[in-house]
């Protein structure tokens, strides 16, 4: 998936078995962000930046939803337990993690494992990709405030 490219209309189920589709954000602007795994910390400090900055996503046009591996019974716990008020995907076959281009090898402690890329991609209202950080930009702890700032400078 690069910039100008389309998302994909089927996006998963969510934490509550809900099915999720581009079609309904038609009009909006999207965050779509991967983590490699629930209840971890950097996921968790990830998600908890997100949620903390909702309003002020919201107010520049963006809704937020989340992709993960983690089956839907841990997407929920995750989500309950940390009061994410957004769509957590569940994506225990990498379908769309593989069709986004958020999954791939990557280097962890020095070994080189194949895994979710964590990565976020900022979504027009037409479902077009605009803007894509990358696992090395992205900082977990103070990610909403780098899609804000780049937002602002834009």
């Amino acid at each position: 998936m690069n910039v100008g490219d389309k998302i994909p209309e089927v996006l998963g189920i969510d934490q509550d078995g809900n099915e999720i589709k581009s079609s309904q954000y038609r009009g909006r602007k999207l965050v779509l962000y991967s983590y490699p795994r629930a209840n971890t910390s950097g996921c968790t400090a990830e998600a908890c930046s997100l949620q903390a900055h909702k309003e002020e996503l919201a107010a520049a046009g963006y809704q937020i939803i989340g992709i993960s591996k983690d089956k839907q019974a841990t997407q929920k716990k995750f989500a309950d337990t940390q009061g994410l008020q957004f769509p957590l995907i569940s994506d225990t076959e990498t379908l769309l993690l593989q069709q986004l281009g958020m999954w791939g090898e990557k280097v962890a402690c020095g070994r080189k494992t194949i895994g979710i890329l964590r990565t976020t991609f900022l979504v027009n209202e037409e479902g077009i990709v605009e803007k894509i950080f990358t696992p090395k930009e992205i900082k977990t702890k103070i990610h909403a405030e780098q899609i804000l700032e780049f937002l602002n400078k834009r």
